[in-house]
């Protein structure tokens, strides 16, 4: 009797993560030049993973605290991490704050905020189950974005201009045009800072803009902020857009992360803040994502968050953690100015202002697939096939070889 074909015989394989390929591959090659400008994660100058000093210094103490235990948090997560998660957000003299009108959930990362957002607007906003409301998202955005709604239920995902590739910078005009266009009550997400992949940030006044034509066409902001502080050196200049949607009396969701500006990228520490009208409205919403939360990780881990709860609510420890977080943002900086730098003394045809005109981890160098792909095999510097590189994977070392390859790739390739 022939042996029965496996229940499972039937599922595709599905395409590797392409981020995660980028750095499989990057590890089996054996060329001594190699560069990794793909990961999305913070290195030093000598290449390396940084756990930040004041990370280790709290680590410790949890460590030495004979009182902490490993019973259950409560289901939306560490309450002094949550309310504090929420305070650097939206600042500490924050009207909705001060009206008690928000809300949070600790999440599994930034993205288990943004699921437990989407799950909830999919279940309980413009309508009860509407699928059909449209979400928006940037183009080009984080590729998860979309997966993430998708997987939520939501049938209808559009994207709104953002990147203009002529003048390498913001299609503000085509951005307020889609938002203009969208049906009311479409939900959209918008980068707090950092935009990840091309850099790009509106300006405040441009912001401004954003969300006069979103108040005026009733349009749901989502903000997902992974980046606060790591992009300036500021908090509070990283979290402009959200909190000035705060003061022009915005209902939004926020989702956090602390992968970044914490280091915490395994520990998996997020937030999703909620702003609400007043309180009642807030707690009716809390009730219906703890239900969403119990069937989705049922409890958050406690680590990460205890972590960033000590942190944040130790005066010295706070200031060390933002001199900590400065040092990133300061050496992300140099690196885009002394990229920029090499490629104009070399005369790399083209204008490279916008590696400086862009801000945080990552920046979309304007290299189209060919020459990503001369990079690569030719060069052995990995980076993602849209062009976009990690600043952080730049290190005083190897800065002359990446702008010379890229030099090669712009003049060779078309």
């Amino acid at each position: 009797m022939a042996a029965a074909a496996s229940i499972f015989a039937a599922v595709p394989r599905a395409p590797p993560v392409a981020v995660f390929k980028l750095t499989a591959d990057f590890r089996e090659d054996a060329d001594s030049r190699k560069v990794n400008l793909g990961v999305g994660a913070y290195r030093t100058d000598e290449g390396l993973p940084w756990v930040l000093p004041v990370v280790r210094k709290v680590e410790q103490m949890i460590a030495g605290d004979g009182k902490l235990n490993h019973e259950y948090l409560p289901i939306l997560g560490l309450p002094e991490f949550r309310a504090n998660a929420s305070r650097i957000a939206l600042g500490d003299d924050s009207p909705a704050i001060k009206e008690n009108r928000i809300g949070s959930v600790q999440s599994l990362g930034g993205t288990g905020a943004l699921r437990i957002g989407a799950e909830f607007l999919r279940r309980w906003y413009n309508g009860t189950n509407n699928t059909a409301t449209p979400v928006y998202v940037s183009s080009p955005t984080w590729e998860n974005h979309n997966s993430v709604f998708l997987d939520a239920g939501f049938k209808d995902i559009r994207t709104y201009h953002y990147w203009d590739a002529a003048k390498r910078g913001l299609d503000l005009q085509g951005l307020l045009d889609d938002m203009e266009k969208a049906p009311e009550f479409s939900i959209f997400i918008l980068h707090a800072c950092a935009h990840n992949p091309t850099g790009t940030d509106p300006t405040p006044d441009q912001w401004k803009q954003i969300a006069a034509v979103m108040k005026r066409r009733f349009l749901f902001p989502f903000f997902d902020s992974a980046y606060q502080g790591f992009a300036s050196g500021s908090l509070d200049k990283d979290a402009w857009a959200v909190r000035y949607f705060v003061s022009e009396g915005f209902e939004l969701f926020c989702a956090q992360s602390f992968s970044k500006n914490f280091g915490l990228y395994n520990e998996r520490v997020g937030n999703l803040t909620v702003v609400g009208k007043d309180a009642d409205n807030v707690q009716r919403v809390l009730s219906q994502m703890e239900k969403i939360v119990r069937t989705t990780w049922s409890n958050p881990p406690s680590q990460g968050a205890r972590i960033v709860a000590t942190t944040l609510t130790s005066p010295q420890l706070f200031a060390e953690w933002k001199d900590n977080v400065k040092t990133m943002a300061d050496r992300v900086l140099l690196m885009r100015s002394e990229l920029r730098s090499r490629l104009e003394s070399l005369g790399t045809p083209g204008t490279w202002n916008h590696i400086t005109d862009q801000i945080g981890m990552f920046s979309f160098t304007g290299l189209n697939p060919k020459q990503v792909e001369y990079m690569i095999k030719e060069k052995h510097i990995y980076l993602m096939a849209s062009g976009r590189i990690n600043m952080c994977g730049l290190t005083t070392k190897n800065l002359d070889y990446v702008a010379k390859s890229i030099h090669e790739a712009v003049t060779k390739i078309q």
